[in-house]
């Protein structure tokens, strides 16, 4: 079996290896599974893998309940290994980190304007997929984030149909919080963290989730997401803060809540009620806000394909990552231009894209290398790339996310309310 663990790491400049494997496959990158475990969260076992494999990186690490894509961001968990987080590239043989890709190569994978402004891939996305809810919990804003040398985290949530066969335990996810509740009351949720529940999802509200909609949630809004298994782009980072204390019987650590606030503000109540955006948390229109359906970028219906919008709109006045469904059907092709580079995921059928063969899996062993995911670079996105349907039945479905400021023209919050076809 061709797995990853029997590929070469290359540790040295990867230019060349980049270059070569750019002009095989027309512009694209061929990239490994990469699994991320976390320790106090349930998997939701949709991810695919095997279930032998759900503790592979042994069970003091948990359950592996995350795959993450295109990833240059290393996961921020404790006792991690090394590369944990960083997705691999795979060149015939030998593999190295995309993190490495960029660093060497710079604007021929992210684009002039990523690489001038970042030097890097800002962005990664992820299927999270868990058995029940996680903790009401915010990711921090960039200024707080810089405090401790990190960067901030808005994100988006897709819920992609495909793996949402179930629903697991719990398919809802609390938002912010209610209109009229109080700095005093989250503050006494705090004081009350080792007197049994903190009674913190009082002052909230759950939204149903719908297979085939989203989210987008900026920095500093609570949130407590529940059981669908969940394709979420967003910024690169791994910052949070938990506000919950217990959830389905399970202690949620106070570390968990402080972990990215500086220390001696570890025991500042007011300092961690202070994190909140509060006009956000508490704002009555928070789902029209924040709520997305698809919107179809054109009708192509009769061409056999259809593109569509499925995260799109603004934080805080910038767009910082968009995502794209693009579904074609049996036996068809498709050229699709883009602005800028993507990552992307195969969730449904086979076909090719460009000269890569595209195949989405039933079943995934832990080191096994897949057909199903791809980094376009800004380049081919540019230029075109062929998506290929070579199934007689049955529809080929991919997932792509873009970087910063890439989709200008992307969908405004609410569009989908406009939508005509």
């Amino acid at each position: 079996m061709n797995t990853v663990t029997s590929l070469k790491v290359v540790k040295k400049k990867t230019q060349s290896l980049v270059e070569a494997a750019l002009e095989q496959s027309g512009g694209l990158l061929r990239l490994a599974p990469c699994w991320v475990p976390r320790s106090f969260l349930q998997p939701g076992k949709r991810l695919k893998l095997h279930p032998d494999d759900l503790y592979a990186f042994g069970l003091n690490r948990g359950g592996i309940d995350e795959r993450w894509f295109a990833s240059t961001t290393p996961a921020a968990n404790d006792n991690r290994t090394p590369d944990e987080g960083l997705s691999y590239c795979v060149a015939g043989k030998q593999r190295f980190t995309l993190q490495q890709a960029v660093e060497d190569c710079g604007a021929l994978i992210v684009g002039e304007a990523i690489w001038k402004k970042y030097r890097r891939w800002p962005v990664y996305s992820k299927f999270f997929d868990n058995m029940g809810p996680i903790p009401h919990h915010m990711h921090q804003s960039a200024k707080q984030a810089k405090l401790v040398g990190q960067e901030g985290k808005p994100e988006s949530y897709y819920f992609p149909p495909q793996h949402n066969n179930v629903g697991n335990n719990f398919p809802y996810t609390f938002f912010g919080l209610e209109p009229g509740t109080t700095k005093a009351q989250v503050r006494r949720c705090l004081e009350n963290w080792n007197k049994g529940d903190n009674g913190i999802l009082d002052l909230s509200k759950a939204y149903r989730l719908k297979p085939g909609t989203g989210w987008l949630v900026g920095p500093c809004i609570l949130h407590a997401p529940g059981s669908l298994c969940t394709y979420e782009p967003q910024w690169g980072s791994d910052v949070f803060g938990m506000y919950q204390n217990l959830v389905e019987g399970r202690e949620v650590p106070w570390n968990l809540l402080v972990k990215d606030v500086p220390k001696k503000n570890h025991q500042d109540l007011d300092y961690l009620v202070e994190q909140l955006d509060w006009e956000s948390n508490v704002d009555p229109s928070f789902k029209d806000n924040h709520y997305m359906e698809p919107v179809p970028v054109a009708d192509t219906r009769q061409e056999g394909f259809v593109d569509r919008w499925i995260v799109y709109g603004k934080v805080d006045g910038e767009q910082l990552f968009t995502a794209k469904e693009l579904t074609v059907d049996p036996g068809c092709k498709c050229t699709i231009k883009d602005k800028g580079a993507y990552g992307l995921i195969t969730v449904q059928g086979s076909g090719k894209m460009n000269q890569l063969t595209l195949d989405c899996p039933k079943l995934i062993r832990f080191t096994e290398l897949t057909q199903d995911e791809v980094f376009c670079t800004a380049p081919a996105a540019q230029a075109g790339v062929v998506f290929e349907n070579t199934s007689p039945t049955e529809p080929l479905v991919v997932l792509r996310y873009f970087g910063p400021e890439v989709n200008p023209d992307a969908p405004e919050m609410g569009a989908y309310r406009k939508n005509k076809f």
